[in-house]
């Protein structure tokens, strides 16, 4: 029987041609959600006050060798991060999501003209397509000898493997002579300065090379190995000080498992703070099995974000784990924009990754991971602080308005794109 006559292999063959496409479409969806949300968010948050976010302060630990310090407010970041940039030797490298063509924006860019001039080996990597609003001239600024690279949502390899060659650059990280690291929830900017709620992390000693690590992987997918940043070996083989790092151009995504391993082993409590919470049933299901055990969980997120949409999608999951006894709490003074969360006074994390798909199984993101006492109790001081700002929902969220729960259920198809 010839082979086009034959119903198995006519069917295999279409499916070839399919499925090619099918791929392009579901990759090609998530950017083009994020547009969209984008366009309702500028839309809605017409009428929104910009306010100033509460500044909790700087909290401090010692971690094996290295010391560490938890910021909560941009200002004074963005300041030590201009620091550690002027007093560079020797090199300077930098991963980000939204760089504004702002006040801080140009402090930077002139900071790392300034380094280089002096000598210091500069990488820069930014996210393409959150920086359209930005004009091109503003990163053209940046010397010659300043390398940068324009991470693309959808890189010229596409059509080779649609996960492998997408996805947003959302890691926010500052690597200096290899000792000294940042990073966190802050991109760089004006607003993000003042008036935003977030929290990072800086990282003196050992504990920074794994984020030295991360940037360097990025980087030398994108480059030849004349232009690749050399690898060097960390001081230590085992820290508590880990890197979870989301990498798709390897189809790797361990923060979502760095997440539900700590949720399965916690015993005492769970105390989590995301600006985005639309997670996956198995995550969803992982933080209620733990409440439902007699863990205390609470899950912080802000009562108004910058994704009106966001915001919608988040409240669908409330009246589930309202019943199921975790705690939902508002962050009302502010827009929270934090990814952090300690377990059981013992294990921690501060990094780039939301508790959404987006961050979890698309986006380029990087986590740190701390496993120690001292440290856990001082971002357990971070949570605390904010918590005075919060309202807890109660039995009020469930007897909310049937429209609103009519809403709520049509916007669940939306829940993978975000």
């Amino acid at each position: 029987m010839s082979p086009l006559r034959n119903p198995a292999l006519r069917q295999v063959d279409r499916l070839r041609r399919i499925v090619p496409w099918a791929v392009v479409g579901l990759v090609s969806a998530v950017p083009t959600t994020v547009a969209v949300s984008m366009a309702v968010d500028l839309i809605q948050k017409r009428g929104r006050k910009t306010r100033a976010a509460p500044r909790p302060g700087t909290f401090s630990s010692t971690v094996e060798e290295s010391e560490l310090d938890i910021y909560t407010d941009g200002a004074t970041l963005y300041e030590d991060m201009l620091d550690a940039i002027g007093s560079a030797r020797e090199s300077i490298l930098m991963e980000t999501f939204i760089w504004k063509n702002d006040e801080v924006g140009q402090r930077f860019i002139d900071a790392f003209n300034a380094a280089s001039a002096r000598g210091v080996e500069v990488h820069l990597i930014y996210d393409g397509f959150a920086n359209l609003s930005v004009p091109s001239s503003f990163y053209h600024q940046l010397s010659e000898q300043v390398r940068v690279l324009r991470l693309p949502t959808v890189a010229r390899r596409f059509w080779r493997g649609p996960m492998r060659h997408s996805g947003f650059n959302h890691s926010k990280i500052l690597v200096i002579d290899d000792d000294v690291a940042f990073v966190g929830g802050f991109n760089i900017g004006s607003l993000y300065a003042r008036h935003w709620r977030d929290t990072h992390l800086r990282s003196v000693g050992p504990g920074a090379w794994g984020l030295r690590q991360t940037i360097a992987e990025v980087w030398n997918e994108f480059h030849d190995s004349g232009e690749q940043i050399a690898w060097v070996p960390p001081a230590a083989w085992e820290s508590k000080l880990r890197v979870s790092a989301n990498l798709p151009i390897h189809r790797v995504y361990p923060i979502r498992s760095m997440y539900l391993n700590a949720f399965a082993r916690a015993r005492k409590r769970i105390w989590l703070t995301t600006p985005y919470f639309i997670p996956d049933q198995q995550l969803l299901h992982s933080l209620v099995e733990a409440a439902e055990r007699g863990v205390d969980v609470r899950v912080m997120v802000p009562q108004e974000s910058n994704h009106i949409l966001g915001d919608w999608l988040s409240r669908g999951f409330f009246e589930q784990m309202i019943n199921s006894k975790v705690t939902v709490l508002l962050y009302t003074a502010s827009m929270i924009h934090s990814k952090v969360a300690t377990v059981d006074g013992e294990w921690s994390t501060v990094g780039t990754a939301n508790i959404d798909r987006l961050s979890l199984t698309f986006n380029y993101e990087t986590n740190v991971e701390v496993i120690d006492r001292a440290f856990a109790a001082e971002m357990e001081k971070v949570f605390d602080s904010d918590s005075m700002h919060c309202v807890e929902l109660g039995s009020e969220w469930l007897n909310r308005h049937r429209l609103t729960k009519l809403a709520e259920r049509a916007l669940v198809p939306m829940r993978p794109w975000l």
